[in-house]
């Protein structure tokens, strides 16, 4: 599988965009405002969308996507997602108030987007790929994700403080290769880590000696303008271990 990066940070400003995950070039894994940065061709290409939950950093793209591209396509983006979050996007979202309601339009028959039900440790097989949901410790009902392909595996940990799901999923898959992990806020936000649920390097650290097998850490969320030093109390906890900071931009090969 071939991962770019459109967006991975915890804001915007200055180049910054949030959360959003191209796997090959018909999966999006949450939909944040990185989206926004693809040709109208590559967003009509995108068949899938898996979201992560239902706070407005990883989904402020998903009512224009369907807006820009419904048309351009013969069948609905499906949009897989927990129910909780599901309820969330058809009362707050697609409700003809804040958005029109793209599941029923231009009917509800061909509608322009489908919500689909998909509960943690439930899997789905798309095109040789296959994406499992893992429940993890967010402020709102939120999962996470390990993508499988044919010769490697990602796990990525989407919005979460500390958890314990995520880490038996990803320890059992012997294909894994990359994982992204959230860090949000500096060890001197703890308390606000905690409270927001979220993790900061120290918190990091520890959710990192879950991890049994050897694999590539990849750091996302970091807030906008605190990477640097986010960075560095990461690496003073963990000297000599590989980590790298996302970046809108980058791609993965797993």
């Amino acid at each position: 599988m071939r991962i770019r990066i459109l967006g991975a940070s915890g804001g915007i400003g200055a180049g910054a965009h949030t959360t959003a995950l191209l796997v090959d070039d018909d999966v999006l894994i949450d939909a944040g405002t990185g989206v926004a940065e693809l040709p109208l061709a590559a967003l009509a290409g995108i068949d899938h969308v898996f979201l992560t939950h239902a706070h407005l950093d990883h989904i402020a793209c998903l009512p224009m996507l369907a807006d820009s591209v419904g048309a351009r396509r013969g069948q609905p983006i499906v949009v897989h997602a927990d129910e909780q979050t599901l309820a969330v996007l058809r009362a707050h979202i697609f409700n003809n108030a804040v958005w029109p309601d793209f599941t029923t339009i231009p009917s509800r028959a061909q509608p322009f987007l489908r919500l689909e039900p998909l509960a943690p440790e439930a899997s789905l097989a798309i095109a040789g790929r296959r994406f499992t949901s893992i429940a993890v410790t967010h402020s709102v009902p939120a999962v996470g994700y390990l993508a499988e392909g044919r010769d490697g595996a990602l796990g990525f940990s989407g919005d979460t403080t500390s958890t314990e799901r995520f880490w038996q999923v990803v320890n059992a898959c012997e294909r894994l290769r990359t994982v992204i992990v959230e860090t949000s806020f500096l060890d001197e936000e703890e308390a606000l880590s905690r409270l927001a649920g979220h993790l900061c390097p120290r918190l990091l650290a520890t959710e990192l000696a879950k991890l049994e097998r050897p694999a590539e850490i990849c750091i996302t969320h970091l807030m906008p303008g605190e990477e640097d030093a986010i960075m560095a109390e990461i690496r003073s906890h963990l000297p000599g271990r590989a980590i790298r900071a996302l970046r809108a931009g980058m791609e993965l090969d797993v």
